[in-house]
Formats: C-alpha cells, sequence, structure tokens
C-alpha cells in the first residue's frame, strides 16, 4: 500500500500512455476489456480500461487481487466453473474468462494487474500469456518512468508541475466541457523566503515547504490529489459540480483560520489564486498561467485571494508585449520619435527651453499612450537604451535649432536605472560632444524617488554630471520625500513643482500658501523653480505673484512634433508682451 500510495497514482484521470497498451492487450486477446488495475486497501481501480464504464470494483473476491498476493499471472478459463470467483463480482456481471499479469516494482511490491476479459471461456496459449506479461512490464515502466522524470517532487513527494499539466490534459480527454476550478497556493513572497533562507538557511526553508505540504493534505483532504507545481506554490482542482462563489467564499475562510494559526510558523504572506476553465478550451499552459495572473492580484487584495481575471491579465499581456517589442521600437525608423513641450520664462515671457518627450507608434497596438509604457520600459533592461536613444535625438535636434537661431535648453528626464550605470555621466559628455553642444544646453530631469532608491550611488553620478556642467532639475517636487537635508544635499539648479499642487492653486489659500512656501523654500537653497502643469491664465498670474521663476502647461502649448514646435516659436516670437497673461499662446 506504502509503494501504491508513494506513486500518487489512485484516482487520477485517464492517460493515453496506459490506454494504449490496454488497447493492444485487448487486441492481441481478441477480447473487448482489458484494465490496469491497481489494488488499494478496499477496492480495484483502474488507472486504464477498455470495454467498461466504471472505473473501480471491490478487492473482495476480485481477480487482481489474487494477482497482487501471488505477484505471478493469473488464467482462469471461465469463471461459471470457478468456486471463488463464480459468485463474485465479475462472475455475476457475466465474465467468463480472466487474464491478469502483475505490475510489480523495482523493489519487488505488486501494485495491481494488467488483465484481460471475455465474457465467452477460453484458454490462453503460451505467446498470449508471454505477451501479457511483456504489456505488464511496459505498463511497469510507464509507472516508474513517470515517477522518475519529474513526475514526483523529492522535497514533499508530491505529484510535480509536469503531472499537474498531464492530469489536465488527461482531463480533457475524460471530461472536456465540465467546468472545473483549479487552486494555486503561493506560500510567501520570493523576497520574504530569501529574506529568511539567508538568516536560517536553505534547510530550514525546505522544513517548512514539508510542514506546509503535510497541512496542505490535510485540509485539501484524501479526496483531492495536491500537486507541489514550484518551490512555493501548491495546486489541486475543486471537485467537480461546486459553485465558484461559495467555493471562493469558503476558501477565504479557510485561509484566513490558517493564516491564524500559522501553518508554517513565519510563512504569513501566503496568497491563492483561484481560476475556473474548461478542459476542452483551455491548454494546461493557460490553465497554470491564469492561476499564476491570479495569485499576483491575490497579494494586493485584502484577503489574499483573487479570482483569475480576463480584464486584468489582458493589461498584463499587454504589459508583457510593450516590454518584448520596445527593443525592436528601438532599431526601427518609424515606431519612437520624440516630441518637445516649451518652458516658458515668467519674467521675461520667452520661451526659455523645450523638454523632450516619448512617443510610440506600435505598428500592432497603434498610438500608446508615454504613461503607459514608460513606468514598464524603466524597470526594465531597457532603461537604459530609452534614455540613450532620447538623449541622442534631443540633442540632435537641439543642435539642429541651434543652427536655426533658437538657443533652447534641452530638457530629458532619466530614470533611476540611468544613475545606476556606472558610466552614464561620461556617457551624456560624450553625447553633447558628439553633437557640439555646450553642457549648459542640456537639462536632465530627475524624479526624487530615483534619486532616494540608492542614494549614494545616485549622488556619485549627480556630482559627476553637475560637474561637468550640465543642469540637474528635481522632477515631480512635492511627490516624494521633500526632506531639507535632501535638498541641501543634491547639486542640481532647479526643482520643477509638481502639477498636482499646481492645478489647486486656484482652490484655496491653503492650496496657495503650500505652493509659496515651496518657491519660497527653494529659493533660499539657490534653486530656479519651474511649476508643471499650468493651464489657466489665473494660475499662471498667482505663479508670477509667487516669483516662480519658469513655468509649463497646456496654457502655453501641448507636447508638439518637431514641425509645430518650429511654426510655434516662430508664431509666439512676434506676440507683442510675451510676459503679459493673455498673451501666451494656448495650442
Amino acid at each position: 500500500m506504502a509503494a501504491l500510495y508513494e506513486l500518487n497514482l489512485l484516482d487520477t484521470p485517464p492517460s493515453e500512455s496506459f490506454d494504449r497498451i490496454t488497447r493492444m492487450a485487448s487486441q492481441i486477446f481478441n477480447l473487448p476489456i482489458s484494465a490496469v488495475s491497481l489494488t488499494d486497501r478496499d477496492r480495484q481501480w483502474f488507472k486504464s480500461r477498455i470495454g467498461v464504464d466504471h472505473c473501480s470494483i471491490p478487492r473482495d473476491r476480485a481477480p487482481c487481487a489474487q494477482v497482487v498476493e501471488s505477484s505471478d499471472v493469473l488464467v482462469i478459463p471461465d469463471l461459471a466453473q470457478d468456486a471463488c470467483y463464480a459468485e463474485s463480482t465479475l462472475g455475476r456481471s457475466g465474465i467468463r474468462f480472466y487474464a491478469g499479469a502483475p505490475l510489480v516494482t523495482r523493489d519487488g511490491y505488486s501494485l495491481g494487474a494488467l488483465c484481460v476479459l471475455g465474457t465467452e471461456p477460453r484458454a490462453a496459449a503460451a505467446s498470449e500469456v508471454t505477451a501479457l506479461k511483456d504489456l505488464a512490464a511496459m505498463v511497469m515502466a510507464q509507472i516508474e518512468l513517470q515517477h522518475a522524470f519529474g513526475r514526483v517532487d523529492p522535497l514533499s513527494g508530491l505529484p510535480s508541475r509536469n503531472q499537474f499539466l498531464d492530469d489536465l490534459a488527461d482531463l480533457a480527454a475524460e471530461h472536456p466541457d465540465v467546468a472545473r476550478i483549479a487552486v494555486l497556493v503561493d506560500l510567501a513572497r520570493p523576497e520574504q523566503i530569501a529574506a529568511y533562507a539567508r538568516v536560517m538557511g536553505p534547510s530550514r526553508i525546505d522544513d517548512l515547504v514539508r510542514e506546509a505540504a503535510r497541512e496542505m493534505r490535510r485540509l485539501v483532504g484524501p479526496e483531492r490529489r495536491l500537486y507541489h507545481t514550484a518551490a512555493t506554490q501548491f495546486a489541486f482542482l475543486a471537485a467537480p459540480g461546486v459553485r465558484q462563489e461559495d467555493y471562493v467564499q469558503r476558501l477565504a475562510e479557510e485561509h484566513r483560520q490558517a493564516r491564524e494559526r500559522s501553518m508554517t510558523g513565519m510563512l504569513l504572506t501566503s496568497a491563492i489564486g483561484v481560476s475556473v476553465f474548461k478542459p476542452a478550451s483551455t491548454t494546461p499552459q493557460d490553465v497554470l498561467r491564469a492561476l499564476y495572473s491570479a495569485v499576483q492580484d491575490a497579494r494586493s487584495s485584502s484577503d489574499l485571494i483573487s479570482v483569475y481575471s480576463a480584464i486584468a491579465d489582458e493589461a498584463y499581456q499587454r504589459r508583457y508585449q510593450l516590454l518584448q517589442d520596445f527593443g525592436p521600437a528601438l532599431l526601427a525608423d518609424d515606431q519612437l520619435r520624440l516630441v518637445f513641450q516649451p518652458r516658458i520664462d515668467l519674467s521675461t515671457g520667452e520661451c526659455a527651453g523645450a523638454e523632450a518627450l516619448l512617443r510610440w507608434n506600435h505598428p500592432v497596438l497603434g498610438t500608446v499612450s508615454p504613461g503607459e509604457f514608460v513606468p514598464v520600459i524603466e524597470h526594465s533592461p531597457h532603461a537604459q537604451a530609452m534614455t540613450a536613444f532620447v538623449l541622442d535625438r534631443a540633442l540632435d535636434q537641439a543642435r539642429r535649432w541651434d543652427e536655426a537661431g533658437h538657443g533652447l535648453v534641452i530638457l530629458v528626464n532619466i530614470s533611476a536605472a540611468n544613475l545606476h550605470e556606472p558610466g552614464f555621466a561620461s556617457a551624456v559628455k560624450a553625447a553633447l560632444r558628439h553633437h557640439r553642444l555646450a553642457p549648459e544646453r542640456l537639462e536632465l530631469e530627475v524624479t526624487e524617488s530615483a534619486i532616494m532608491q540608492d542614494a549614494g550611488q545616485a549622488r556619485h553620478q549627480l556630482d559627476a554630471i553637475a560637474a561637468a556642467g550640465i543642469h540637474l532639475a528635481i522632477d515631480d517636487f512635492g511627490t516624494g520625500y521633500s526632506s531639507l537635508a535632501y535638498l541641501q544635499d543634491i547639486p542640481a539648479q532647479v526643482v520643477k513643482i509638481d502639477r498636482s499642487f499646481v492645478r489647486k492653486l486656484v482652490e484655496g489659500k491653503r492650496e496657495q500658501s503650500l505652493v509659496r512656501s515651496m518657491i519660497g523654500l527653494s529659493h533660499d537653497l539657490n534653486y530656479r523653480v519651474v511649476a508643471e502643469g499650468v493651464e489657466t491664465i489665473e494660475a499662471a498670474d498667482e505663479l508670477a505673484a509667487m516669483r516662480c521663476d519658469e513655468a509649463q502647461g497646456y496654457l502655453y502649448a501641448r507636447p508638439l512634433e518637431i514641425s509645430q514646435f518650429e511654426v510655434w516659436l516662430q508664431e509666439y516670437a512676434r506676440r507683442p508682451g510675451r510676459a503679459g497673461r493673455a498673451s501666451a499662446p494656448h495650442v
């Protein structure tokens, strides 16, 4: 029994690899019935069966049980004439002939039999018996192959991910249109496992996983098969026919209770993903992927359980597609381009600079908003290449505008990934030399949060950039750390007040006092102040009265294509009294 249970074969779906052998046995004997019969405590369970509808019969007076006990071939020419089997379940059902060969492990344990049955008495030729033994050996080889090659996890002793996928495929063959519920339990976040392993060692993690596996086997119950699909992840299928809403509610309650009991003693942030699928229309890999997606969504839910959402998954797939397609986009000539938004000096009304902004026309998805793709790329290996692309194109355009008589400062955004590049400052200086531009013609904008991700490394890069004469601006000021010590320590020349504060300027005195204080503080620390998101003349007037130095926003112009920007420059230069309220063009 222990050998049988360790193989995790009982109550698993049919498998074509076993069905092929039972079909061969039926054909060799020219009999209608054949089965791979495993001997459980009180039943003969059929892993594979041909010509019979039921999946098990009682073990009592079953010929296969005798095969297991003797570990030898058993042939019964006529069950009706056999005192032991005439009144057995098979005898009463009309079976007259039986032949079975034992399924024996390498350690000598009999698990069951490969048997053939007929409804007429007959004898078995020696060649048929030999063939039956060979086929039984093939069944046993298949069992051992499944066990040996990734079918059982060595740590937990549970069926592995490969077995889970195979069983899902078999399920599609047996019950293709019956909706099923799959569940994935992820014990802990990777960083939590890594931290605990660092303190206690990897062997303690193994102990925790084994403890969790034992507890989960108890919770899932003997009637459900539990799979160990990844280092700290376990999957199982709910019983057929359960209602999704009721089952998820029950899972959530059991999960809450398990967390309270702290079943592993440490891994308290386990999460559960649930997916409902039909085997015929969902591949095994897609079932597993849906479960992974649901688990990730569960980590941001209050009860740490989530049902797979096709909408959320589509959004994730889209992000992945953007990430995958950005590399080719950098090499293409017709996908990525720069647009420019002017920055206005509030005291003179002149256009002081232009911020370079990246745009992407995807060949399949069409126009992709920078608010969608930039955050994805900034946290990917493409982050440095994206900045290099923008920097090169922006400096090239700045040189062209220089030649046309427009001496504009070019503003380029950089990310935390750039500040981690050991040679970033050198690369920026090399780009300026290549495009024959003075360092003061470039201003690099970096957010507070990007600087604080690794303040030491960031400070090293920023010092090198500032020493080269390149201007630095702290972008989105007020939304991050905004520490006075941090402001004193960064070698920047410009602070850009985030648009969320500027838009509230006209709402009341409190909002005005906040922006006024930010401007005053920045001036006291010798920063030049730029207000982002200026959309109304009233806001521009308030900022000018507060002695804000520059402004940027839709009041002056939206981000413009290069040809549009050049037209805008010409029209703006001809406007009288550009520092006045109403003279700023709204493009």
